[in-house]
Order: structure tokens, then sequence, then C-alpha cells
């Protein structure tokens, strides 16, 4: 969910929380319901420290826009594996644009914050939290001097989990979301969440942003402070920064508004880029957790918020422990984030996820049955290169310069389309 101004304009009637499921009433509109078939990347990597192997895969659809049939995925992702030729560093990502600009920032800031994180290595190992922010601002302050990017009403979310060792750091800006399956006693799934959506939902961050100047109204009341303006009539401040449960139910979720106008409408309280939305509260500072990987920690999984719209955590959760394959854990995630939105709206949103299961790597084969990590990609945002007999600048993540084409690992080569770093 973003800005008025971008893809997140239309109001919505469910926001999948961390705890409740989804209704399964089918309406009319699921029989425009697209299976979803992208081929979705396998990979694998190893965090030899810990004895721990990593199998992943990730997939990214475009929204379904009925008005808007050309439209780009805003949406975009990136797995690197072994950031500074380090085998026990690896670091997962998902970038939710929104805006005129979005997926020009969403794409910034994927390709640029790796390398950020990186050009720090000292900070990145003693303590990853600080090279974090540090990184996530640097970002932040680079995007708003580039040139090619108008950046002021438009910006990215972030959700970024980096493994070291036995460690997960998980650095959350806005409303996409990462979450955990733990085993429990009783061999059933439980859900824990490793991110907090950052939205005026949250109290801490309602009030962060009103010290900062922001109004926060839903799109129903800013609009009736406005006609109230034109008529002379005062609506007490208090009666207008107050959104109540009944309107974000019907789908009028709380958002940022400048004082004297009826812009920006970001219904997140974190992003990068966002100018305009800076000056209200709106900050590129992460929230950044610390996870041990425990043995009852078997998968953590990362999306935007076009999974988590309809879906809830626990709700993923449970698909992705039907799943021995992390490929058909994504596909069917997404198909059915695909379908829930069809049956409330007449449109998708772009949707994109990214499972890894955590394995004991003594009990999945040799060391050498895991560099080779990618079978077929036909993906609108990536490839994954990862070479175990390059050196560590060969290991990166790039846009393909052809997404209509399949690739395989060995016949991915740099394009103008994208560089390797």
């Amino acid at each position: 969910m973003g800005c008025v101004n971008g893809k997140c304009c239309l109001r919505r009637r469910y926001r999948g929380s961390h705890s409740q499921n989804p209704s399964s009433s089918r309406h009319a509109n699921s029989s425009r319901c697209q299976i979803i078939t992208d081929p979705t990347t396998l990979g694998s990597t190893l965090v030899p420290s810990h004895g721990l192997l990593l199998q992943y895969s990730a997939l990214s659809h475009r929204g379904h826009y009925p008005d808007s049939p050309d439209r780009e995925n805003q949406d975009s992702f990136i797995i690197k594996t072994e950031l500074l030729s380090n085998p026990n560093l690896h670091l997962f990502g998902v970038f939710d644009g929104h805006g005129a600009f979005g997926t020009e920032c969403a794409r910034f800031v994927r390709d640029r914050l790796p390398e950020v994180l990186c050009s720090d290595s000292v900070t990145l190992i003693a303590d990853p939290a600080k090279a974090f922010h540090e990184a996530f601002l640097t970002v932040n302050s680079e995007l708003h001097a580039n040139p090619d990017i108008d950046d002021s009403m438009s910006g990215t979310t972030a959700i970024v989990v980096l493994v070291y060792g036995d460690m997960l750091y998980v650095a959350n800006v806005g409303d996409s979301r990462a979450v955990a399956g733990v085993l429990s006693g009783d061999d059933s799934v439980k859900v824990e969440d490793l991110s907090s959506d950052q939205t005026p939902f949250r109290e801490d961050e309602k009030e962060r942003v009103q010290k900062c100047g922001a109004r926060v109204l839903t799109a129903g009341q800013v609009e009736a402070a406005a006609a109230a303006a034109i008529d002379g009539t005062h609506i007490p401040e208090t009666e207008a920064t107050e959104c109540t449960s009944s309107e974000a139910d019907e789908g009028d979720p709380p958002r940022l508004w400048v004082r004297d106008g009826m812009y920006p409408g970001t219904a997140f309280t974190r992003s990068v880029g966002d100018l305009t939305a800076e000056g209200i509260g709106v900050v590129a500072d992460p929230e950044v957790r610390a996870i041990r990987i425990s043995p009852s920690h078997i998968f953590f999984a990362l999306a935007s918020d076009g999974v988590f719209e309809f879906l809830s955590s626990q709700g993923v959760v449970d698909m992705v422990s039907k799943f021995s394959d992390p490929r058909e854990a994504c596909t069917e995630i997404v198909s059915e984030s695909y379908r829930l939105w069809l049956e409330h709206e007449s449109r998708t949103d772009d949707i994109t996820i990214i499972v890894v299961h955590i394995q004991d790597s003594s009990e999945s084969g040799s060391l050498e049955s895991h560099q080779v990590i990618q079978t077929k990609i036909k993906d609108e945002r990536f490839a994954i290169q990862k070479h175990p007999e390059a050196s560590s600048e060969m290991n990166s993540c790039f846009p393909l310069s052809d997404p209509g084409k399949e690739h395989s690992l060995s016949c991915v080569t740099p394009s103008p389309a994208g560089t390797v770093s």
C-alpha cells in the first residue's frame, strides 16, 4: 500500500494481519483469476560456520491493471550469496516501488543497497544493524541526488534479510513483511514475525509523524476537510485526525498529508525516496531486528504487500509449510494472492515473494551438490548469478537485457541492462 498518486489509490477492504486469516468466500471476480506459471528461481547456498543449507526460491508477478495494461511491475527483489566472499553471509531483499518513478526507485535501491553495505566491510561484520542504518540513509541520499529519477512523490519500501552465520538481521522500511516458520512441539508450524509494518495503524509511528507535522487522515477525511474549507466550515483538529476502525475496515486506511494540502497521501510511515513526504516524517531509517536461528526455525519468507494485503502472516506460513520445494510455495502464494485480490477488487497489486528453507547441511548432501544454484529463470527483475569458480566480483544480481528469454546459470552474462559487481 503506497501513496494516493501511485498504484495504491484504490480503497481496500482487507489488510492481512499478523494473526488472522482472510475469508475464503469467492466472488464473481474470481472467474478472472489467473494461475501463475512464471518459472521461479531455485537456488541453494551453505552456511558452513553453523552447518546450515539455505534452499531458496523467488517469484515476482506483475499486477493486473485493467486501465493500464502495459504498466510495469514496480516490485523488485535481490538474492546475493556470499557477500564479501564470505560463505556465511547472504542477503535477501524485496523492494516495492510506488509513484510515477516507483520502478526506477525500487531498482536503484535493490542495486545500491548491497554495494553500500559491502563498501564498509568492517561495520557490516562487526555490527550488521549499524551497517543497515547507515546504508539505508546513504542510499536514500543518493536516490534524492540522482538526476534521472524524480523521487519527490515516488519511492520504495524495502524488507531485507541478512543471514550471518546463525543470525538473521532483518531491516524493514515500510509495509512489506518478513515472517519465519517455527516448528512447535505438536508438529504444527507457527509464525514468528520478523518485522512490523510501519503504517499509521501503529500508534508509535502515528505519533512520530504527527510530531513532524503530518496530518493522519483517511482519504475520505481529507476530502471532507477540503470540502469544509471551501464551504467555510471548521472541522475540529481532533476529529479530523482520528481514523475510525469502521473506516479502516471499509478499505480507507489512514494516510499522511501535509498540513495544508491533499498530498502525498502515503499509507506507510517509512520508505526510501519520497522526498516530499520526508518533510512530514517519512524516513528511510530502518527498524532492524536480530533473530538467532534455532533448530525450530525451518524457513523464512519475505514479500511485498501484494501478498499480505489479503493473506495473514500465519496464512503465508501455513502455505509455505505444505511444500518441500520453495518454488511450489512461491507459486502457490502468488497464485492465491492474485485470486484474493480479484475477489475483492477489479485489479491486483504487483506480487513478490522469496521463500528460504533452512536445513541441516549434514542431512542435505555434499558440498559439491550445492554449488550450482539455478535452474531456469524468466523474471521481470533480475537473474541470480553464482559461479563457484569465479572471484567475489562475479557474485552478483543484475537485470536481464531480455526478460522474454529463459536463462540458465551458465549462459547469463553481463549486459548493458545491468552490471556485475
